[in-house]
């Protein structure tokens, strides 16, 4: 199974980034992002709309509008040491029972944030990396899924300005 991720120092990138990926036929159920707002995320709808304290729509951009794919998860969580996410994919999907568990709207997550994430197949050399930018308003983009072409799914994240502990910051376009 081929697994590819990275960080986007801002939303605009991510969204880039996730586009590109869907024009090259990887399904929204093989991609995972998590993004930290810089305002506390503070509801859910029913729809899988998180907004934070602004009443901005989290994902929305970086997802394309408001719809999420069919069978996206969608979570709010609130992560010791990282603050409170929102969450679309996989990852979502995965941690939303654990999270949802605690009975609080944004639910905390037992755990760390790189146990989250190397749950999912990120390196925990790229969890730290990740973990240390997040609160800066960073965007975690994972593509996993069989019949993804891994190199042409990390030249993309890449880029588009996404970077990991073994690979620097490009220019985005």
């Amino acid at each position: 199974m081929v697994h590819a991720s990275a960080i986007f120092d801002s939303h605009a990138e991510a969204e880039r980034a996730v586009s590109e990926l869907r024009t090259l036929g990887v399904q929204d159920t093989d991609l995972s992002i998590i993004a930290h707002h810089g305002g506390t995320t503070t509801a859910t709808s029913g729809e899988g709309e998180i907004t934070d304290e602004h009443h901005r729509n989290v994902l929305r951009g970086i997802l394309g509008g408001g719809a999420l794919g069919a069978g996206l998860g969608v979570a709010a969580l609130a992560i010791p040491g990282v603050g409170p996410l929102a969450a679309a994919g996989a990852i979502a999907a995965s941690a939303l029972p654990e999270a949802m568990a605690i009975g609080a709207g944004i639910g905390a997550l037992t755990g760390t944030f790189n146990e989250v994430l190397t749950k999912h197949g990120v390196s925990h050399e790229d969890a730290d990396y990740y973990g240390g930018r997040m609160k800066d308003g960073g965007v975690v983009v994972t593509v996993q899924g069989a019949g993804i072409d891994g190199e042409r799914a990390r030249e993309v994240l890449y880029r588009n300005g996404g970077h990991n502990s073994t690979q620097a910051r490009a220019t985005a376009y």
